[in-house]
């Protein structure tokens, strides 16, 4: 609610006026220095004298009239920066915005790295929501890395946002991401080739998306559904597991989706675990040696303690990728943790049925496989 002082009129400020005052200040100073060079080196009978008091003093004006000239234009080039980054961190921050701490019942923390610097968002994608199926979470990787990955991110993205409270099934939201991407690959060609259509040889045409839809319902029960993405990390304690080691789908883009899109059963989230989502920028980070990173080893010592929280994992995990690549990632990498609070009182035996689904002799499709 806007609130205005009663006899006092309102009135905003026009912003023509602050803008053309900012350009008379940056023009105008250098005019004035540059007025006072040429004024020294004509008008002043010094400056047309030949010796070396004379020389030494001309110097000095001409190297002061540099000097501010030079501190003039860093001046502005730093104001048009920070104004260019507020508004680069804002537009970033709708794209990819912060998640809430706690969803549903869930402890949820999420971070990522870009690989080029000043970007604070790059190819990778994460999302939690909750809707009246559960918390739907989306996990990607677009092919490639930075700044040239955000356009497919938010077609990704905002597909997702709506697609996640508009189907009641996890394959309908992967179809729904499925035909977004392929209309704003179809939007690029079009855009990047207006009169020949899209040549084969151009990236477009080579880009995919992974992805991992992931549904938590409210008793704790997990379903998900992958596309070329890496599986999970299910961390109970200072134990940890992938969640699944079914097969996954082709990655979105390349290949059409099956017509059967069954979501894999994944036993359920109980109480005080946590499921660790990420992209394969975290365990494809090499050190300055040549040596992978070990996502399974840096979990394990950020979950000794039971009641370690996700913001502390992944300040954990963030800490010391950056110190085995010696702060120098050369690829996007995403983080997402999830912990269940809701505290569910279940016994041993629906703990074992969780944890030890079977497989099935004559599957549906070939998702179900067998589980941990």
């Amino acid at each position: 609610m806007i609130r205005i002082k009663a006899g006092v009129p309102h009135r905003r400020r026009p912003r023509t006026s602050s803008r053309r005052s900012r350009c008379a200040l940056t023009l105008g100073l250098p005019t004035v220095w540059g007025a006072v060079a040429v004024s020294y080196k004509f008008g002043c009978p010094l400056a047309e004298q030949n010796g070396l008091g004379a020389r030494i003093v001309t110097s000095a004006v001409f190297f002061a009239v540099g000097t501010g000239l030079i501190i003039h234009v860093r001046r502005a080039l730093l104001r048009e920066l920070r104004q260019a980054r507020k508004v680069a961190g804002a537009a970033q921050s709708v794209l990819l915005r912060p998640l809430p701490p706690r969803l549903a019942g869930l402890n949820i923390a999420a971070a990522q790295l870009s690989a080029d610097r000043g970007a604070s968002i790059g190819g990778d994608l994460y999302e939690a929501v909750a809707t009246e199926h559960g918390v739907r979470v989306v996990m990607g990787d677009v092919r490639g890395h930075g700044l040239a990955a955000i356009g497919t991110v938010a077609a990704v993205l905002g597909s997702f946002r709506e697609a996640a409270h508009d189907e009641p099934e996890l394959g309908r939201v992967l179809g729904r991401l499925d035909r977004a991407l392929a209309r704003h690959l179809r939007e690029r060609a079009r855009a990047e080739h207006p009169a020949s259509g899209l040549d084969p040889d151009n990236p477009v045409a080579e880009e995919f998306v992974t992805v991992l839809l992931l549904e938590i319902a409210g008793d704790g029960e997990l379903r998900a559904i992958n596309c070329g993405h890496p599986w999970p990390y299910l961390l109970s304690g200072a134990r940890v597991e992938p969640l699944s080691r079914a097969d996954p789908l082709p990655p979105l883009g390349p290949f059409p989706l099956p017509t059967d899109l069954a979501a894999t059963d994944c036993g359920q989230l109980l109480d005080g675990e946590s499921l660790v989502l990420y992209t394969d920028g975290a365990e494809d980070a090499r050190s300055p040696q040549g040596h992978f990173f070990s996502l399974p080893e840096a979990l394990t010592k950020a979950g000794r303690d039971r009641l370690v929280s996700p913001q502390t994992i992944l300040r954990a995990v963030f800490t010391a990728l950056l110190r085995h690549t010696n702060g120098r990632p050369t690829d996007d990498i995403a983080l997402l943790v999830l912990r269940n609070e809701r505290q569910h009182r279940l016994t041993s035996g629906a703990r074992g049925t969780a944890r030890s689904a079977t497989y099935d002799p004559q599957p549906t499709n070939y998702l179900q496989r067998p589980l941990l």
